[in-house]
């Protein structure tokens, strides 16, 4: 089976390496109180055997650490997983601020924890980005439960790599769709004199443990000015709308005629 290899995927002795597996304790650093309302209906929503502890839960950490911690728990349980990787932009995320008053610029740098959490730059290149990607979803792909989905949000400079990765660890006939989500505002990185389209959307990568998976589409009833302006006629008997399409388009050398 063909596959894309990377410095690290296999030993000195030609052995898949295996993913780190340290499951190191939780610690609560913060607690958020809320109204016995809200609790109760929060409970509710996360009832069907589910333990209450997990809800609104939020975990800061490495998730080289994060994920070996939650599978004694959550192995094959887990119904729905979004990520949003790191993009391979380059970037350290530090920032500048101006202080109110006059009293000068501050250039924050970004601490040493912070650095591990958020610098976006891989020592190998894309050779450490795919070793650690790879290693990420093989864990996410052990949390999922039968009826599990797991939608990976990722940039076009990435997107081709991170499929074939997830072709491997998921298998081929588990890939549903290629979510192509474009800017609404459409911040594009052209200008007079470039050489290139605008790159102007990123890619959500849909895949599925089994053919088992959970799907619920989501529906909005239409507004009234598009109802109106669409759908203007009117069934007497019923007094539903509808509208009329045209069916008789011509062809010719098997396309059709703009």
């Amino acid at each position: 089976m063909p596959e894309l290899c990377w410095a690290g995927k296999y030993d000195a002795q030609g052995r898949r390496t295996k993913p780190l597996r340290v499951a190191l304790p939780f610690q609560t650093v913060e607690t958020v109180n809320e109204s016995a309302e809200l609790r109760q209906r929060a409970l509710d929503l996360f009832a069907a055997g589910h333990d209450p502890e997990w809800r609104n839960r939020l975990i800061w950490g490495d998730t080289r650490y994060v994920l070996p911690a939650l599978l004694p728990e959550l192995a094959g349980r887990v119904n729905l997983v979004y990520i949003d990787p790191p993009f391979d932009t380059g970037a350290d995320f530090s920032f500048h601020v101006t202080l109110p008053d006059g009293e000068g610029d501050w250039d924050k740098q970004p601490s040493i924890i912070e650095q591990k959490a958020y610098r976006d730059i891989w020592k190998d290149g894309v050779d450490s980005y795919l070793k650690w990607f790879y290693d990420t979803v093989v864990l996410l792909r052990e949390l999922l439960a039968e009826d599990g989905s797991i939608y990976v949000h990722i940039g076009s400079n990435l997107s081709h790599y991170v499929k074939i990765v997830m072709d491997e660890v998921f298998g081929a006939d588990r890939y549903v769709n290629e979510i192509v989500w474009k800017r609404q505002a459409a911040h594009s990185d052209t200008a007079q004199g470039s050489r290139h389209f605008g790159r102007i959307h990123d890619t959500i990568l849909f895949y599925a443990l089994s053919e088992n998976r959970t799907w619920n589409p989501q529906y909005e009833p239409y507004d009234e000015e598009y109802i109106n302006a669409f759908y203007r006629h009117v069934e007497p008997e019923t007094g539903r709308r509808y509208r009329l399409g045209d069916l008789t388009a011509a062809k010719r050398g098997g396309g059709y005629l703009v």
